[in-house]
């Protein structure tokens, strides 16, 4: 395992680099700095939006706090290993998916100090039977813990999106999520306002958490704003039943925003590779 953060005469100790995984062309990292802001319903209507939109699409749960995607994927069985260890990812909506969830399911805690969930997330990124992607989301945990720094250790990564409500708590943690990718050298790709404002049956627009506070910190940090995402009971619906609200296409009007920002995190994935291979030709 690799150990950081001993400083020897000032200089960080050197782990082993990160390696690509074979076939994945983009991993996009998904994080907030702080828990119940819709991480984990964005990670998966993203990574269900970039399936729809014709994108090869795979999903890691990470989050070792509150694994929620299996049962927003509406599975929750365990994953099939075959005889050469390889972990045989589940699938649904046309998104493979592998889950903390799904080693300790039920109301189980999962309780495991760091070097264990290193060798966990090791696992789900080098021993999953991914074949061929464009995408692999990763849902991380909130904060700016052990599990994110294993992550960046472990693979490099195309991008980070973070996602925040308006509030000043959530974008003052959100700032905290910002100061780590921006340390730990991974591009933020934008910034996600979760329950951004609720629009009421009579037309009337409610601001529940402060809409536009997450649009104002992006512009704070020169860093693009993907979208606001309404507070809607029909995406908590969707989600507590196994049916994400993206699955109904692109033209809906509560998947719309999310199929938006789909598109725009493929677009500046794109730019990032192309310029990568700019740095690979000059070099």
């Amino acid at each position: 395992m690799a150990h950081s953060g001993h400083t020897h005469g000032g200089a960080p100790q050197q782990g082993p680099q990160p390696q690509p995984i074979k076939g994945v062309a983009n991993v996009i990292a998904i994080g907030s700095g702080k828990g119940g802001v819709g991480k984990t319903t964005l990670s998966v209507n993203l990574a269900i939006a970039l399936a729809q939109l014709g994108h090869r699409v795979g999903l890691i749960d990470a989050d070792i706090y509150g694994p929620n995607v299996p049962m927003m994927m509406g599975q929750t069985r365990q994953p099939n290993v075959a005889p050469d260890n390889r972990i045989q990812p589940l699938e649904s909506f046309g998104v493979k998916f592998i889950s903390v969830g799904l080693i300790s399911p039920g109301d189980k805690p999962l309780m495991m100090r760091g070097p264990m969930l290193h060798q966990i997330i090791r696992q789900f990124l080098q021993q999953v039977e991914w074949g061929e992607l464009d995408f692999l989301v990763i849902d991380l945990p909130p904060g700016t813990g052990d599990v994110v720094i294993s992550l960046v250790q472990t693979v490099p990564l195309t991008g980070a999106v973070v996602v925040s409500t308006g509030s000043g708590v959530a974008l003052q943690d959100a700032r905290k999520a910002l100061e780590m990718f921006h340390q730990v050298h991974v591009d933020v790709l934008g910034l996600v306002e979760n329950m951004s404002q609720m629009t009421l049956p009579t037309g009337e627009v409610i601001d529940v958490f402060g809409a536009g506070g997450t649009e104002r910190t992006a512009r704070e940090y020169g860093l693009p704003f993907l979208g606001g995402i309404d507070l809607d009971p029909q995406i908590r619906e969707g989600g507590d039943t196994g049916k994400p609200v993206t699955l109904a296409g692109p033209n809906s009007q509560r998947a719309k925003a999310y199929f938006a920002i789909a598109q725009k995190v493929a677009d500046a994935s794109k730019a990032i590779a192309a310029k990568q291979e700019d740095v690979f030709e000059i070099t």
